[in-house]
């Protein structure tokens, strides 16, 4: 390479700046090809804490990233982690809260004071700190707070006075905000003369002289502007504002839909009290999507850290609700004693019809609820999402009932029961795929979760439509042993 050459590359590499970016995967022996800490390096961390080594546990955990150390106490077992996090509390920064589990940070914070959980809080961006202090014992939360400076006090409280998974919980208070009489020199000037101002943001919120948004500013465009540029003129006017009361569901619907960074948050009277940005958005996103994955299972939270009772307790409940739906489909199969009795292979059957309803249910339900909750399915464009699962459900009907049916007088060689057995597949496939649509609608208009309560009914009507179709055809065929 000429010295040219090298020059360039040089100047490539300052222009680029630090590496911010996530950690690169770890070669040494703690962490293996996934970059997940091994089960040796987390025992010898335990070990250490055991032996009353605390040094040496701290000297193990000091080089690791918060993300790591979060990982480590979830990784650890439960009995481990109050002696963990009072070995290891030095090294217990707010970032590593931030990473942590919610039911495992639970546990940690158990073990350190009230001064130090206010201590840790304040080192957070008002959001985070919320989320560690808004699932604590009232109790706890009080002395928490009553130890927190007033500034910081008075900003958790405001934000906890909003609703659960509201855009009042989720937003910062650290921002910036500048008046729309200001140039770019004026802005400038302020967030190179204030050192109390927040050091992350993308971008600057131009407010009028009722604190009210008319604009926002990208930080790039003010840095690469002359000084004396008013920031009226060179502001974006149109932004989008998210109501301090919106469902935070519908704040990452937003930030999907508009590709947003960062976007300002208002109260009710349209004043500017807050901003939200991306990386927040993206664990609701992540987390609504799974949510909606384990409500259909009825599987609670599915988080393997969560206490073992409240799990059990959750997957009964769902289990008991069920109970009645196949109390219900054995009614309906006792309705047909007499035909079962004359013809036994039926009752051999009868459980491919159900079986293949509830998938066709389960698959139509999915994709209903998705489009629910991502807004893709409105009042504009429901009939054509009916009309459309209705043809889908009818073709794939058509196909199994011939393919099944056709199967069935292969091997019984009797002509009115494949006839039976592939109707039945056909109709149960036909309901299957209705109530997978109708089921969720009807719920959602009613204000009822459908990620929660669809897959019952659902089940519902494809175990009792499919055990009266194939039973109820087999008795107007009159089929006999």
């Amino acid at each position: 390479m000429s010295e040219r050459e090298n020059d360039i590359a040089e100047a490539a590499d300052l222009r680029a700046g630090p590496d911010t970016s996530a950690p690169e995967p770890h070669a040494d022996s703690t962490h293996d090809e996934d970059d997940r800490l091994t089960p040796d390096f987390v025992d010898a961390v335990i070990e250490q804490v055991e032996a009353g080594n605390v040094e040496a546990a701290r000297s193990l955990v000091e080089p690791l990233h918060p993300a790591d150390i979060a990982d480590l106490f979830e990784l650890a077992p439960k009995d481990q982690r109050q002696p963990l996090a009072t070995a290891l509390a030095e090294l217990l920064d707010g970032d590593v809260l931030a990473e942590m589990n919610d039911w495992v940070r639970d546990e940690v914070l158990e073990a350190l004071s009230a001064q130090q959980v206010a201590d840790l809080a304040s080192e957070l961006d008002t959001d985070d700190a919320v989320a560690i202090i808004e699932d604590m014992d009232v109790e706890d939360q009080r002395e928490v707070l009553r130890a927190m400076d007033a500034d910081d006090r008075a900003a958790i409280e405001e934000a906890l006075s909003y609703p659960e998974e509201s855009a009042g919980r989720l937003m910062q208070r650290e921002l910036i905000a500048v008046p729309e009489h200001w140039n770019v020199g004026d802005v400038l000037d302020y967030l190179r003369g204030n050192g109390d101002l927040t050091t992350d943001f993308w971008e600057v919120f131009v407010v009028d002289a009722g604190h009210h948004p008319v604009g926002t500013c990208k930080l790039s465009w003010i840095l690469r502007s002359q000084r004396d540029v008013p920031i009226a003129e060179m502001m974006q006017d149109e932004q989008t504002l998210i109501p301090v009361d919106m469902d935070q569901e519908e704040v990452a619907l937003r930030f999907q839909k508009y590709a947003l960074i960062s976007a300002a948050v208002i109260d009710t009277n349209g004043r500017l009290v807050g901003m939200i940005t991306v990386d927040d958005v993206v664990h609701i996103i992540q987390e609504e999507a799974g949510e909606d994955a384990l409500r259909l299972s009825g599987a609670g939270d599915g988080d393997i850290n969560e206490p073992l009772q409240l799990t059990v307790r959750t997957r009964f409940l769902w289990l008991l609700i069920n109970l009645p739906t196949a109390m219900l489909a054995a009614v309906v199969v006792g309705l047909f004693d007499a035909e079962i009795a004359r013809y036994a292979l039926l009752a051999a059957l009868m459980g491919i019809v159900t079986g293949m309803g509830g998938n066709a249910g389960t698959q139509t339900l999915a994709v209903v609820v998705r489009a629910l909750a991502t807004n893709q399915l409105t009042d504009s464009n429901t009939l054509r999402m009916i009309g459309r699962e209705f043809r889908i459900a009818a073709a794939n009907g058509i196909m199994l009932g011939v393919l099944i049916g056709g199967g069935a007088y292969l091997r019984y060689h009797y002509l009115d029961l494949a006839l039976v057995f592939g109707l039945a597949i056909l109709i149960n496939n036909l309901v299957a795929g209705l109530s997978g649509v109708f089921v969720p609608l009807a719920l959602e208009k009613f204000k009822v979760d459908p990620a929660v309560s669809s897959a019952v009914f659902v089940t519902m009507c494809t175990d009792c439509m499919g055990f009266l179709s194939f039973l109820g055809l087999a008795a107007i065929f009159g089929l006999h042993g």
